[in-house]
């Protein structure tokens, strides 16, 4: 804001005034930071995800295995991958181990195409009370036509905070 004398030698405010440059720029910034954060694929690029049930009793980590556990478990997803239609979620499952690993998704997958594929990557999501707790992984490389891979992802929160899960496969081809 700045002031200004009028010709009778009062003082008046004035505001800058909006033009479309400053409107544009404004809308730029919140569109920017609405979907900050937003790295699910969404449309016909989507993964497929399929649900999975908990049924396991148990409590959460010691402090010890809450460390171990927070260094094995993967949360960050790989931009690159993609469904590949040769990639088959064969069988998945909540496990509760009785180490530092404690809460589990694991399965297998099998890359069933003619061609290697360079990156595969599993992605679970765990729910709670209806809200989405986290999104873990386990990614492999090289994985061969016509092979399988037994893959497990660490689950950081407790089972007594989890109803349900579901996962997803999605690759990188060679």
């Amino acid at each position: 804001m700045t002031r200004q004398r009028t010709p009778s030698g009062a003082s008046r405010t004035s505001r800058p005034r909006a033009n479309r440059r400053r409107v544009l720029a404004g809308l730029g910034s919140g569109v920017a930071v609405a979907l900050a954060g937003c790295t699910d694929v969404l449309g016909d690029d989507a993964p497929a995800y399929e649900d999975g049930t908990v049924d396991v009793d148990g409590g959460p980590r010691s402090p010890d295995e809450t460390v171990a556990a927070e260094a094995l478990a993967e949360t960050e997803i790989n931009e690159s991958v993609t469904p590949i239609g040769d990639l088959e979620l064969e069988d998945h499952d909540f496990v509760l181990e009785d180490d530092y690993r404690g809460s589990i998704v694991q399965g297998t997958v099998r890359n069933d195409g003619g061609d290697r594929i360079q990156l595969a990557e599993v992605r679970a999501r765990v729910y709670g009370d209806g809200d989405q707790l986290g999104r873990y992984v386990d990614t492999v490389g090289d994985l061969e036509p016509e092979t399988g891979w037994a893959f497990e992802v660490v689950v950081l929160e407790s089972p007594a905070e989890i109803d349900a899960y579901d996962v997803a496969v999605l690759g990188t081809p060679s």
